[in-house]
């Protein structure tokens, strides 16, 4: 089975001007035939997420004039702002709706669902999205309204901005992207109120990014990241957090955007497989996003050096989003309006700088987590996970059920590139059951088509073996598929392994269960509120690949070697010299400094082909 939402790379997608006139005109047509003589423009099926949708069709309408002057699409744009005018703005309390901080302001808001009382809850950041649609209206319209009707629009934008900042608490649902967009709302709305107001809501947007946003940030894998519904990073809202931050630094040219925004995007450059694969958040595990996130990765893509573009969307929601008949729909549409407006090219090539979280060449790449355990192996075309055993995941050796891979210490490591190889050495103090402390290094060595992981420690006691990932999918054209085997090879005995239990918190690759899936029923909330990284936390054990100790080894260690893809012999020989422990393969020879480090206590490393 292919898995729904990892479609092709986000950079495969033509950006040029001509193809995004031909993305307008199709939007026309599919506009013009669905306007209602009231003058609504959305989805005929659309129910949810919906107070911003017809907005946000007028929005492309009234952009798709400015480009190509089409005599039909002034009365549709007026027609159907009046119809959002009359139709779409509420100024009463939504019943039950729990974040307000002033009841019967008179403020305008948009509403996720348009029934009363129906989930209220979303109703925040859909008056985030009506704001963000009503902007991109009074930018582009200059020859299609009048001053009367312009006025009733802008004081519109000013009652969006008193609700979301004034009558409500700011970000309810602790959601990164949902708060910039806020903030970039009131920055884009500055520019169409006089200049004392427009100075004052630039200033309460700049503050608030500061204090509600930035000083919160999460911590993961050595970066500070705008939280994401109580996480630091989600596959689905992450990037979309980076287009708010490129739009955010388009309108205001504040430094802060664009230092947090290449941040964001090393962060991601990092933890992304070379072919675009990821997996894990705390709100959407493998439900990507679109052209919501291609202003982002584009324009920060560029800034940083890095083909960040590679990031694997939903090409269904590649130009605009859309029902599950296919047809348009007006929600995020100011995403798409930004992206035809900002003309950054794609960077389509990787970066060059070394990045303490990744290992990546060719067609392989090892994203590492906070702990430098690996959080995803790439090579041959496949993509292996952290498998789990007695709780507890990760890729390292195992010792009657316990996996050290858990630092207690310091975490070394020590980059090189030797004669079309590149290599890290990660050097990790572990404690086991047994309260002794041991040293772990992992040795990683590519030339872009195979990967050698080494990982040697003291001697260990009973039959310990390697954890050496969960294979769970594989390219398959611009589609990704699931998977339950991989092209690996040992330097000693290779075993497949699956749980014997059918149980939730016990994950066999080889059904259809998705990680999504079996993380979201493992977390504590329902599919959609509940955090699947958490979830996943409780998987008690998995599919998992298990090598045993390779043989020749040095007396006092034990040294686990693994090939992930290549073909042909793989028998390492070992040796302990003055130097340390010496690695020798079909390519490549290295030398991995003890323990104890040099004299600051960085481990050693010597490679040659």
């Amino acid at each position: 089975m292919h898995l729904p939402h990892q479609r092709g790379p986000l950079h495969h997608l033509p950006a040029t001007p001509e193809a995004y006139d031909a993305v307008l005109a199709d939007v026309t047509e599919q506009a013009l035939a669905r306007l209602t003589p009231e003058g609504n423009l959305e989805h005929p099926h659309c129910v949810d997420d919906i107070g911003d949708t017809s907005l946000g069709v007028t929005s492309l309408l009234a952009l798709a004039h400015r480009r190509t002057k089409d005599p039909r699409l002034p009365e549709a744009v007026l027609r159907s702002l009046r119809f959002h005018l009359r139709e779409r703005v509420y100024t009463q309390d939504n019943p039950g709706y729990p974040n307000l901080k002033v009841h019967n302001s008179g403020f305008p808001y948009a509403r996720y669902v348009l029934q009363p009382g129906a989930h209220p809850i979303g109703d925040w950041p859909s008056t985030v999205w009506a704001l963000l649609q009503l902007v991109n209206v009074l930018d582009t319209t200059d020859d299609l309204i009048d001053d009367e009707l312009r006025a009733e629009l802008v004081e519109l934008g000013r009652g969006y901005w008193r609700w979301l900042t004034e009558a409500t608490f700011f970000n309810p649902q602790e959601a990164g992207n949902q708060a910039i967009g806020c903030v970039v709302g009131g920055l884009m709305l500055a520019g169409h109120l006089p200049s004392t107001e427009a100075e004052a809501v630039r200033t309460r947007a700049l503050r608030l990014y500061s204090d509600e946003i930035r000083a919160h940030r999460v911590p993961d894998r050595g970066a500070l990241l705008p939280p994401e519904h109580g996480g630091a990073y989600d596959n689905n809202y992450g990037p979309i957090s980076l287009s708010f931050l490129a739009q955010a630094h388009r309108v205001s040219g504040e430094d802060v955007f664009a230092e947090d925004g290449d941040a964001l995007a090393r962060y991601i450059d990092a933890r992304l497989t070379t072919g675009g694969f990821d997996i894990g958040g705390p709100r959407y595990s493998e439900q990507h996003s679109g052209f919501e996130s291609v202003l982002g990765l584009r324009y920060f893509g560029r800034r940083i050096g890095a083909d960040i573009g590679r990031y694997r969307g939903d090409t269904r929601w590649g130009r605009h989003a859309v029902k599950a008949d296919g047809g348009l729909d007006g929600h995020f549409a100011f995403m798409l309006v930004w992206q035809i407006q900002d003309t950054t090219p794609w960077h389509r090539t990787p970066s060059t700088t070394p990045s303490r979280h990744q290992l990546r060449a060719g067609g392989v790449s090892v994203a590492f987590d906070t702990r430098l355990t690996p959080s995803l192996i790439e090579a041959a075309n496949t993509y292996c996970l952290p498998a789990a055993v007695n709780r507890q995941h990760g890729f390292g050796p195992v010792v009657d059920g316990f996996l050290l891979c858990r630092p207690m210490g310091e975490v070394r490591v020590r980059e090189v590139l030797a004669e079309g190889l590149t290599a890290k050495l990660v050097t990790k103090p572990v404690v086991g059951r047994d309260h002794v402390l041991r040293h772990v290094r992992s040795l990683y060595v590519t030339d872009g088509t195979s990967l050698w992981m080494t990982v040697a420690v003291e001697k260990l006691p009973g039959a310990p073996y390697l954890l050496a990932g969960l294979p769970y999918a594989e390219d398959d054209g611009d589609r990704v598929r699931r998977t339950a085997t991989a092209q690996v090879t040992a330097a000693g005995e290779l075993r497949l392994t699956h749980p014997e239990s059918n149980r939730p918190d016990h994950f066999d690759a080889r059904t259809e269960t998705t990680q999504e899936q079996a993380a979201f029923a493992l977390a504590a909330d329902p599919r959609g509120y509940g955090n699947p990284d958490e979830g996943w936390r409780h998987l008690v054990a998995s599919t998992a690949l298990e090598a045993g100790p390779a043989p020749g080894a040095p007396a006092d260690l034990h040294v686990f070697a693994v090939r992930y893809g290549g073909v042909g012999p793989f028998a390492p020989e070992f040796e302990q010299t003055r130097d340390g422990l010496m690695v020798r393969t079909e390519s490549f020879t290295a030398t991995i400094g003890g323990p104890a480090g040099d004299a600051t206590g960085e481990p050693s490393l010597t490679l040659r082909a």
